[in-house]
């Protein structure tokens, strides 16, 4: 509930797609989702990649910051 007094934390993952930046946002926040209660936001770090041997993009990797509301007593 917001106006309430609260307090969050911030955690640091890295989504992977071989599809696009916003797959890869995706994949982190999905995962995260799925081992932590509460999540609130997500702040993009870091993008970057790999190129292959042909010389295109194989693959797409986001440092994010994601922040989740910790549990109250």
């Amino acid at each position: 509930m917001y106006g309430a007094d609260r307090i969050y934390k911030k955690v640091e993952i890295i989504g992977v797609s071989k599809i696009s930046i916003e797959a890869a946002i995706e994949t982190a926040v999905t995962k995260a989702r799925a081992s932590l209660d509460k999540l609130s936001w997500f702040e993009v770090q870091d993008i970057r990649g790999h190129i292959g041997d042909d010389g295109k993009v194989s693959e797409y990797q986001v440092v994010l910051k994601v922040a989740f509301q910790l549990k109250g007593e």
